[in-house]
């Protein structure tokens, strides 16, 4: 079976219909990695694979995107088989804003003797790290503030903007080898996200050809982008990708 990615939820923070983005990487029908942690995206993981999360990867710290965070800590605490094993990748310069966010509450359980992290084993990363013996890429986006919006890469499989602005010259390094770009897109753009006019303005052709868009505001905008002949995620969809061609441990 390979390697898909399932769209756990495709719409802005608005949307709340399209679910918040969020998605995660099978490996032969199993999830592997998924990619942030929203409130309305956790509820459709659970939906459809029965359990929490076991290793997860956060773009940025806005709350669509880590707001499913709580309940995580409530599943991952109070199961002795998943305390302190759920990994969860942060960018480095993320880890004191997600902190902040999800974590700094006095008593995370109201009779105390916990901290948040206790259910969590935190991984912070730089331009890559390691998952099952696979390494990943890492790369900054132009969303709201520098250093706070990450993007990743699973090298010739996919890659997953997260929330930006267009970022050609950063995809003409990390999309290079014919992955399937899932992209940060709505209808029209703002200071902090894409719209169509403006992928069509910095990307050449055969980028866009790979994109498949995600975050837009709501099914009609989908609607309109797809008929313009864009590829556009919709919530549950499953993507097939290729094999990654990304190092992995031990390989000769």
């Amino acid at each position: 079976m390979g390697w898909q990615l399932r769209l756990q939820g495709v719409g802005n923070a608005s949307a709340v219909e399209l679910g918040s983005a969020m998605a995660t990487i099978e490996r032969d029908g199993r999830p592997w990695l998924t990619i942030d942690c929203g409130g309305e995206g956790l509820t459709a993981y659970l939906a459809h694979y029965g359990h929490a999360p076991e290793a997860l990867f956060v773009t940025h710290a806005h709350l669509d995107h880590v707001a499913g965070f709580e309940r995580l800590f409530v599943d991952s605490y109070f199961a002795p088989s998943r305390r302190g094993r759920v990994r969860v990748y942060v960018p480095a310069p993320l880890v004191p804003l997600l902190h902040r966010r999800v974590a700094d509450y006095p008593n995370p359980l109201a009779e105390g003797g916990a901290n948040f992290w206790d259910a969590f084993q935190l991984v912070p990363v730089g331009d890559a790290f390691w998952h099952d013996g696979v390494r990943l890429e890492v790369f900054a986006t132009r969303h709201h503030w520098p250093d706070t919006s990450f993007g990743l890469r699973l090298h010739g499989s996919v890659v997953w903007t997260g929330d930006t602005r267009p970022i050609p010259e950063t995809l003409a390094k990390f999309a290079d080898a014919g992955e399937v770009i899932a992209h940060d897109c709505a209808l029209h753009g703002n200071p902090s996200h894409s719209g169509i006019d403006d992928l069509e303005r910095e990307y050449p052709p055969a980028l866009l050809q790979r994109c498949v868009l995600y975050h837009y505001a709501s099914r009609g905008d989908g609607d309109a982008l797809a008929a313009r002949g864009y590829r556009i995620g919709r919530p549950g969809e499953v993507i097939a990708l290729a094999d990654t061609t990304a190092p992995r441990a031990g390989a000769a």
